[in-house]
C-alpha cells in the first residue's frame, strides 16, 4: 500500500517498511512521523479509519494511544515541582490527606511516577462501573491499601497512575489534570495528543481493535496467562480492574474519557512532537529534564512480570530485553501504548519517533512493527 505524507530521501527504507506493514490483510490504518533536531523527516499515514474500509485515513485521524500519555502527564507535575508546587520527595498526603489511607502516608510523587509506590492497582470489587467518575475514582484510590511498603519493588501502575498525578495537578493548580496539560503542553505546542476528545471530533477517531494470531514475546504469553487463570493477582488487577480492553475504545465515553494515565487519542506527529519538545527545552529545564530520564527504578516488574527500568513516568531502554528495545540509543527514553503505538526520543541524536496504528497486537512493550520502523530509522541517521 503506497503512504500518503512525506519522506526524506534518505529514509526511503523506512517508508518501505512502513508500506509493507500493510501486506498483512488484518492492517487497517497506521501513521509515523520521525523528527530530527526538531524538524520532521518522516510524515507517514496509510490505510483506512474505520472496520469497513471505506473512511479513508487523514493525517490528522485520531486513535487509540494508551498509556503513550503518561510522560505528558509526568512532565506536566515536574513543571509544578519546577514551579515550586509540588515536590518529588514529601509524602503525598500532603497535598491530599486522604491518601494517607491503607497505609499510604510516605508514599511520594517520585515513587509513584517511577512505579514503585507500592500501589499499583486496586483490589476487587471491579472499579469498572465507576471508572469514568473522577471524583469517586479517587475516593476509591485514597483508601486503597497498599500492596507492598513504598520504595521496596516495583509494579507497573496501569491506571493507578493517572489518578494519583492527576488528582496532584489538580490540588496544586486548581484546573483539571488534562486541562492543564492541553493549556500548558499540548496547544502551545500544536500537539494532536487528547486525554478526552471533544465531541465535534469524535469523527476523526478510527476503530481501534485486536488482531487475531499474534501472541506477542514470552513475557506477553506468561502475563497473558496469568490474566486469564489469576483474577486475584496484582499484576491482572492493574490491568483488568477497572477493564481497559479494547472492548471499551468504540465506546463514546471512552473517547471522552479523560485519565491522564491510560486513555490517550493522538496522531504520530502529535507523539512524536511532544519529544522534540522536550528535548527542545520548551516544557521542562535541563536539571528537570535530567531527573526524568534518568534510572530511577529498575527491577522485576510485578505488573508487566519482566525487567524494566524506568525515569520520572517514562521507560527506559532496557538491552537485556531484545523484546522491550527501542532499537535505536542506549538512553533512549519513552513509553508505550499496549498493543502497538509507541513515542521515545533519543536524545543523543535528537530523534523524536511516534508511531501509531489501529491494529492491535499482543506484544506489551515494542511491537514488531515499530521495532523494524525504529531500527531503519536509526541505521538512516
Amino acid at each position: 500500500m503506497e503512504a500518503k505524507g512525506k519522506c526524506a530521501s534518505e529514509f526511503e527504507a523506512v517508508q518501505q517498511a512502513f508500506e509493507a506493514i500493510f501486506d498483512d490483510p488484518q492492517e487497517r490504518g497506521a501513521g509515523l512521523c520521525v523528527q530530527v533536531d526538531g524538524k520532521t523527516v518522516v510524515d507517514l499515514w496509510a490505510g483506512v479509519a474505520d472496520l469497513e474500509g471505506q473512511k479513508p485515513w487523514n493525517r490528522d485521524t485520531l486513535v487509540n494511544t494508551y498509556c503513550t500519555i503518561k510522560p505528558f502527564t509526568a512532565v506536566a507535575a515536574l513543571m509544578l515541582v519546577e514551579e515550586g508546587k509540588l515536590e518529588l520527595d514529601v509524602p503525598i498526603a500532603r497535598y491530599w490527606p486522604e491518601f494517607e489511607q491503607g497505609g499510604k502516608g510516605q508514599v511520594t510523587l517520585r515513587q509513584v511516577m517511577s512505579h514503585t509506590s507500592g500501589v499499583p492497582a486496586l483490589r476487587l470489587p471491579s472499579r469498572t462501573p465507576n471508572m469514568y467518575d473522577w471524583d469517586e475514582m479517587v475516593e476509591i484510590m485514597a483508601a486503597e491499601p497498599l500492596w507492598w511498603q513504598p520504595g521496596t519493588d516495583l509494579g507497573y501502575g496501569a491506571t493507578t497512575y493517572g489518578w494519583i498525578i492527576g488528582e496532584l495537578i489538580r490540588r496544586a493548580d486548581g484546573r483539571e489534570p488534562c486541562t492543564f496539560i492541553r493549556e500548558r503542553i499540548s496547544q502551545p505546542n500544536g500537539l494532536e495528543v487528547y486525554m478526552g476528545v471533544d465531541e465535534q471530533d469524535f469523527h476523526r477517531i478510527a476503530h481501534f481493535d485486536r488482531a487475531e494470531g499474534r501472541e506477542g514475546d514470552a513475557f506477553a504469553v506468561g502475563l497473558r496467562h496469568v490474566i486469564v487463570n489469576k483474577p486475584e493477582h496484582v499484576a491482572t488487577l492493574a490491568f483488568t480492574n477497572p477493564s481497559v480492553g479494547p472492548r471499551q475504545t468504540s465506546d463514546p465515553r471512552w473517547w471522552a474519557y479523560q485519565q491522564p494515565g491510560v486513555n490517550g487519542h493522538g496522531t504520530a506527529h502529535g507523539l512524536a512532537g511532544f519529544y522534540s519538545a522536550l528535548l527542545g527545552g520548551r516544557l521542562i529545564g535541563p536539571e528537570l529534564l535530567s531527573e526524568f530520564t534518568r534510572e530511577n527504578s529498575n527491577s522485576m516488574d510485578r505488573t508487566l512480570l519482566r525487567p524494566m527500568r524506568y525515569g520520572l513516568g517514562c521507560m527506559l531502554e532496557q538491552a537485556a530485553d531484545q523484546a522491550a528495545s527501542s532499537c535505536m540509543g542506549p538512553n533512549t527514553f519513552g513509553h508505550v501504548g499496549l498493543g502497538g503505538p509507541v513515542s521515545f526520543a533519543d536524545p543523543e541524536r535528537n530523534v523524536s519517533f511516534g508511531f501509531v496504528t489501529t491494529t492491535m497486537g499482543s506484544h506489551v512493550l515494542m511491537d514488531p512493527r515499530a521495532q523494524k520502523l525504529a531500527t531503519l530509522t536509526y541505521a538512516a541517521l
